[in-house]
């Protein structure tokens, strides 16, 4: 059994569906198939933020940029580790594509997240106010039976809806006012959904299904629970591809290209151990499940390229036995907090962004972690998902994921990590703690650190441990996706090791080496460029169709 379109997309996270909608408003016929019965990969479990400099959304709020400043940002960040034509592709299309689809969807809608810093502010080019646009809440009943299909991302919110911007405030609900208010905003919001049956989502979830639901009224088709089983070539050219669905084998003709968005290969644990740094595991990642590397290992039996495989997407996770990581991002801002290494020794600025925390994880040589705080941070702050005055779960302390301490020597044994260490270390953070100033690793220092930190405070992150009980949880070097994969040009064609493009293939997201290189610009450097280059793709292809026409 064979069906043909002029496009086929393999994945339904962000680059899928941007391709997919992108080919269906250039009049092109399109098809998503999905390996798993939900749709939304890991864009449905992500924070549905976007890092496109001098996008509409911004420039709507009076945030002027140029591409020469965020050129400058991505040469102090990325420096020359990519080559400089697709970041200038990104620069140049990312704008593109955001007023694309606000121009031509009636659903694909972000607002700024005021304060949401780049990630290295201080670096030539870089915005301490920000340059990354979030979702706007987006009610999931519009989607009709397809919102029974989206994969969820099932967050602690207890039946809240946040956005970004809110939990920034939402998290020092026991501090101050505007935490306060923010709580009653979001309680209000629940309130409303109960109320009106309404189903209101935000984050990546709001993102995949404005998404969705815009790829739905241009009509497109997305098939769930069809595996990609290998490209189809001739002559060189990618023809389509062999999907499986219903229990049968079909191949899918595309007339003028495959898209290849399927995610990287974080949930293979045979790829992991052959291509990741070591120690690794499947349990550490935060991405989608069906990410196993099915998309790259044909591309690269059909002769593409690939870069930057070493390399995750870093996101320091806990992980207590039989439940999923939970990813460490406002949690390690906090005060009255440090995390040590299996010496008992700080090895870095807590509050780094979370891609760099996993890069000197390893840099130890030993990358299993503990963060450590106090009772009173406890009561304060929202810590992995509980809410201040929220215990931790029964299940922690009885199956010793927990650890406690009246003092920091008792819980040191507890750890099993040196008391002596350990006991140094918290008395040399909290004198730097009470000077407000941490000479060793400079926390509290950037812009992004102070996001996530205490604002009565007279450095946001900085507060001694001095009166237990203390508790630590083991930290470990998870990631929210593979970086690497198919190397890609300016309009996402896939490469050969040569530099010659292969005819009909195309790739976007994860399934593609990132066109941030190593590094992690800004909150959102994950999605933006998903989102473009799968749009770049589509273009290509329209473009190409339309000069074939013309001749």
């Amino acid at each position: 059994m064979t069906g043909t379109y002029d496009v086929v997309v393999v994945g339904s996270g962000a680059a899928g569906l941007t391709a997919a909608l992108t080919a269906r408003l250039r009049g092109l016929s399109a098809l998503v198939i999905e390996k798993t019965d939900r749709y939304g990969g890991s864009t449905a479990l992500s924070g549905g933020a976007i890092w496109v400099p001098n996008n509409v959304w911004l420039e709507a709020e009076g945030l002027r940029d140029t591409v020469d400043n965020a050129r400058a940002y991505l040469d102090a960040t990325v420096g020359d580790r990519v080559p400089g034509a697709l970041k200038d592709a990104y620069l140049r299309h990312g704008p593109e594509m955001v007023r694309y689809l606000r121009d031509h969807t009636r659903h694909v809608r972000f607002h700024w997240s005021p304060g949401y810093s780049d990630y290295y502010p201080e670096r030539p080019g870089g915005r301490p106010e920000g340059r990354s646009v979030e979702p706007v809440v987006f009610d999931g009943t519009r989607l009709g039976p397809d919102f029974e299909l989206m994969r969820r991302a099932g967050l602690p919110t207890y039946g809240m809806t946040i956005t970004s911007a809110e939990f920034h405030h939402l998290n020092m609900i026991g501090r101050t006012w505007k935490g306060r208010l923010t709580s009653l905003k979001v309680g209000l919001r629940a309130i409303k959904g109960l109320l009106t049956r309404s189903k209101y989502l935000s984050l990546g979830e709001a993102l995949t299904a404005r998404l969705r639901l815009s790829l739905k009224e241009a009509g497109g088709e997305v098939w769930l629970s069809a595996p990609f089983v290998d490209l189809v070539a001739e002559d060189g050219r990618v023809t389509g591809v062999r999907v499986r669905r219903g229990g049968r084998e079909e191949t899918v003709t595309a007339r003028l290209g495959v898209v290849l968005a399927a995610g990287g290969f974080s949930h293979d644990q045979a790829m992991r151990e052959t291509y990741l740094p070591h120690p690794t595991s499947t349990a550490w990642t935060s991405a989608s499940e069906g990410q196993t590397g099915d998309v790259i290992k044909a591309g690269l039996a059909h002769g593409a390229a690939l870069d930057l495989m070493d390399k995750v997407w870093g996101a320091p996770s806990v992980v207590p036995p039989g439940e999923r990581p939970f990813f460490l991002v406002a949690d390690r801002g906090i005060p009255e907090m440090v995390i040590v290494n299996e010496r008992g020794e700080r090895f870095a600025n807590e509050a780094l962004p979370y891609h760099d925390l996993v890069d000197r994880m390893y840099a130890t040589g030993s990358p299993r972690a503990w963060i450590v705080l106090t009772a009173r941070a406890k009561r304060r702050y929202i810590f992995t998902g509980l809410f201040p005055g929220q215990g931790f779960p029964k299940r922690w302390r009885e199956n010793g994921f927990l650890k406690t301490g009246r003092t920091v020597g008792e819980l040191a044994a507890a750890m099993g990590v040196p008391v002596a260490s350990l006991e140094a270390t918290v008395k040399r953070f909290n004198g730097y703690a009470r000077t407000g100033r941490d000479l060793d690793f400079g926390r509290g220092d950037s812009a992004y650190d102070r996001y996530y930190g205490d604002p009565t405070l007279p450095n946001p992150n900085l507060s001694p441990l001095e009166k237990g009980p203390f508790y630590a949880v083991p930290v470990l070097p998870g990631d929210i996706g593979t970086k690497g994969g198919l190397v890609i040009d300016g309009h996402a064609r896939v490469l050969r090791p040569d530099g010659s493009a292969i005819a009909g293939l195309y790739a976007a997201g994860n399934s593609s080496a990132a066109v941030m290189g190593e590094t992690y610009p800004g909150p959102g450097a994950t999605l933006g460029p998903a989102m473009t280059f799968g749009y770049l793709a589509a273009e290509h292809m329209a473009s190409g169709k339309s000069a074939e026409m013309r001749g």
